[in-house]
């Protein structure tokens, strides 16, 4: 390994014009880290607000964006005994993946799924890990239940609508337009809406017979909670993680919670523990990695970018254009 390697600096932050190609040194990993040549690593909304400076990194994690990477395991801990040096592992990092090395808690790592490659095996750990956890988890989705996602093209949107589906509920999204309303049916949703055109919220309780639905997964914030509140069905849960547009929500009317018993909940994937991480990881090797083996889901990939155009790579993102996960190439 050479002691030095090139990673992608966004220094005091800013437009995503600000990532220079910089050099530092090989990060060690601790006793309970794998250290990976990165081959592959995806763009994600955390990233951006990295970047701008409303998102910094948690006490003793990389300064460097990115959260995923896939690639090659050079150097193992003393405590990560799972892991040998040559594995192909995808990893949910803490920090340090815009870069040619980063190191990752072991737990924190899963195998490749079967067929895969390290583009597609660097598109899963942020959003599976942060849809497990929140729709599955604080959501408590199950078969034969129903849950409304916005941004159902997004990375998030998509592996939401799919494994919703995979596990027997059914998926309803909202989208920005119409063609990104036909990408949310053909990912597997009952029904989808567009926010800009139609009122999503009518909408969705005709397509429910005025139900609602069990659990709705938000990422928008504020200007949307009132209308999630009233798309809940009796006993349903509202999980929030992220608000794009703003977490100050003004004049909810409360009663909807008490009367139909809502939750609302929410979570930030990366201030969680490593022992945390590690039981999600162990549930989604169970459960899920045995389904994108069998193809029935997976992540769908908008674009590659070459690391060094990661700037290219963040003004897509914020364009909100794409469709599913934006990805970077780093080595072959």
């Amino acid at each position: 390994m050479p002691p030095q390697m090139t990673f992608m600096d966004h220094g005091a932050g800013g437009t995503p014009d600000v990532f220079t190609k910089a050099t530092g040194a090989v990060p060690v990993p601790k006793a309970d880290e794998v250290l990976i040549r990165v081959l592959a690593t995806g763009v994600n909304r955390p990233d951006v607000a990295q970047r701008q400076g409303t998102y910094p990194p948690p006490p003793g994690a990389s300064q460097i964006c990115g959260l995923e990477a896939a690639g090659e395991v050079v150097a193992v801990g003393a405590d990560a005994a799972r892991w040998a040096v040559g594995d192909r592992v995808c990893a949910l990092t803490n920090g340090g993946a815009y870069a040619e090395y980063v190191t990752a808690p072991a737990t924190q790592c899963l195998p490749w799924p079967d067929g895969y490659d390290a583009i597609r095996a660097a598109a899963l750990p942020e959003t599976y890990f942060t849809v497990w956890a929140n729709l599955f988890g604080h959501g408590r989705l199950a078969a034969g239940e129903s849950m409304l996602v916005h941004g159902g093209t997004s990375g998030i949107g998509v592996t939401a609508i799919q494994l919703a589906h995979a596990f027997g509920a059914t998926a309803y999204a909202t989208a920005g337009s119409a063609e990104k309303v036909a990408e949310c049916l053909r990912f597997g949703a009952t029904a989808a809406f567009d926010y800009k055109t139609q009122d999503w919220v009518a909408e969705l309780q005709a397509a429910t017979g005025k139900r609602g639905v069990d659990v709705v997964l938000d990422m928008v914030g504020a200007p949307y909670f009132p209308q999630n509140l009233r798309c809940l069905a009796m006993d349903g849960r509202l999980v929030l993680i992220a608000f794009l547009h703003g977490s100050l929500a003004e004049k909810v009317e409360l009663r909807h919670i008490m009367m139909r018993r809502l939750t609302v909940t929410g979570s930030t994937m990366r201030p969680r523990t490593t022992a945390q991480k590690a039981a999600i990881a162990a549930e989604l090797e169970a459960r899920v990695w045995p389904l994108l083996a069998k193809g029935q889901a997976g992540p769908h990939i908008h674009t590659v970018f070459p690391l060094a155009e990661v700037a290219a790579a963040h003004r897509l993102m914020e364009s909100s254009a794409h469709v599913g996960k934006i990805m970077l190439k780093v080595a072959d």
